[in-house]
């Protein structure tokens, strides 16, 4: 029971009296104001008590009564929601996260415990420590001690292999709210048939990105615009491992909530973690459907959370890189899209003959089925208008129908699959071609 919790004064300095033991918080705070001995005192945890107006009062008359007897009180604890009538009293101070310096410190002194432990030196990659002091950015300190001893502590050693499960557990100290996914699995260009353009304009900005060229500004991030299957969800992991940075996906149906004002605090708190983990791409996959709506239907709650989203675009200053996909442009605010929001939208298009004949030869290789070059040329050759989940998904069922004849895979074993698939690029053909139409003059081509 919180009204039975017990408040104890202990004196920090020599010349106070002895502890003093108060069985409730009402009876501590009748003793402060009565109190003649100036002081500074500091009550931990103190947060529920504020509810009660009884303590409130006290806590006013031992505020105003600082004229007669100098008493400061500091109230400790991870939330203080001040009354109103108590604010004009109030100054709020918030901790600051530990610098690079103290995090580098941290990490040196969790070493030469582990050395003074085992009598022997750790094995530092001075690469990997570079990472390690930058990726315990965002903690407390006791969290940046425990992360730092669960890298060094495992096998006495700093070195990049460490990386993957510092982030992780990183991740599960931030996201308390569970709208952020960490997803450990990025992807290379090398995953990915064509968009050449897309690929030398990531690698053209990565040392803005990184800090290895200060002079020029970092970029804030890209928006993919294109027809379903066309590869925009593999685009956002390859850009995660183009910067070499982890992969976090926002998802925005779960900020939502009934209550007033809580899917934008929501949002506040997803981002603030996301700062937490930077550097890092932070992926928001089909913006349009999260923030397309006019805000009457709900209440105004998406044009709030919207808002609450450019603010924080047009702010944040963390090395975050923002990767939004969409299906559908037009549905989208026009506030989101203008210049500035976004270093570029690109127009991820169905894949041309090259393109295709690379995307076969990737997904066959992932599944151990040998083309020839003039093999994977004449699929291309068949799939006009396939994108590149269509043209994966008949691989895929290939197989099933190889694995039932009990016959070899063969590239006649996917022309049939072809033949027999309609594309989307068919069976929504007036909106595809729709979508193409719109953004061959308004979008930078992905390939």
């Amino acid at each position: 029971d919180l009204q039975q919790a017990m408040a104890v004064l202990r004196g920090a300095d020599v010349d106070l009296p002895p502890q003093k033991t108060l069985a409730e918080p009402a009876a501590l705070l009748r003793h402060l104001r009565a109190t003649p001995t100036p002081g500074i005192y500091v009550l931990l945890d103190f947060h529920p008590f504020l509810n009660d107006p009884v303590h409130v009062r006290m806590i006013k008359d031992v505020a105003q009564g600082y004229d007669k007897t100098p008493i400061t009180l500091v109230l400790l604890s991870h939330e203080v929601n001040v009354p109103q009538e108590l604010e004009h009293l109030t100054a709020r101070l918030k901790l600051g996260m530990p610098t690079r310096d103290e995090r580098a410190r941290v990490v040196h002194r969790v070493a030469q415990e582990w050395q003074n432990q085992n009598r022997r030196a750790v094995k530092i990659d001075s690469t990997a420590l570079e990472h390690l002091v930058d990726n315990l950015a965002g903690l407390e300190t006791p969290d940046t001690e425990r992360l730092a001893r669960q890298a060094i502590y495992n096998d006495g050693a700093v070195t990049m292999a460490d990386m993957p499960d510092v982030l992780a557990a990183k991740y599960q100290l931030l996201n308390r709210s569970g709208t952020l996914s960490y997803e450990p699995d990025t992807a290379k260009f090398a995953d990915i048939g064509g968009l050449a353009r897309l690929r030398q304009w990531l690698v053209s900005r990565k040392p803005a990105f990184d800090g290895s060229a200060p002079r020029l500004d970092a970029p804030k991030g890209m928006m993919l615009l294109g027809v379903q299957g066309c590869g925009k969800s593999l685009c956002a992991r390859a850009a995660a491992g183009i910067l070499s940075v982890p992969l976090l996906r926002l998802d925005f149906g779960s900020l939502y909530s009934k209550w007033h004002g809580e899917s934008e605090k929501n949002l506040r708190d997803s981002l603030r973690a996301a700062e937490g983990l930077a550097p890092c791409v932070l992926w928001v996959d089909e913006i349009e459907k999260a923030l397309a709506g006019s805000g009457e239907s709900d209440g105004g709650v998406s044009r709030r959370v919207l808002g609450t989203f450019l603010t924080w675009l047009a702010d944040q200053r963390a090395r975050i890189f923002v990767v939004a996909t969409a299906n559908d442009i037009t549905a989208l605010p026009p506030e989101l899209v203008r210049k500035g929001r976004f270093d570029e939208i690109f127009f991820v298009d169905l894949p041309n003959r090259a393109a295709r004949a690379d995307i076969v030869t990737i997904h066959a290789h992932k599944r151990n089925v040998a083309l020839s070059p003039q093999e994977a040329q004449a699929l291309a050759d068949r799939s006009e208008g396939f994108s590149g989940a269509e043209l994966e998904q008949a691989i895929v069922a290939a197989l099933y129908t190889s694995h039932s004849l009990q016959q070899p895979m063969s590239a006649a074993m996917i022309a049939r699959e072809l033949k027999a698939t309609q594309p989307l690029s068919v069976v929504m053909g007036e909106q595809v071609a729709a979508l193409r139409a719109w953004a061959r003059d308004r979008t930078v081509p992905a390939d």
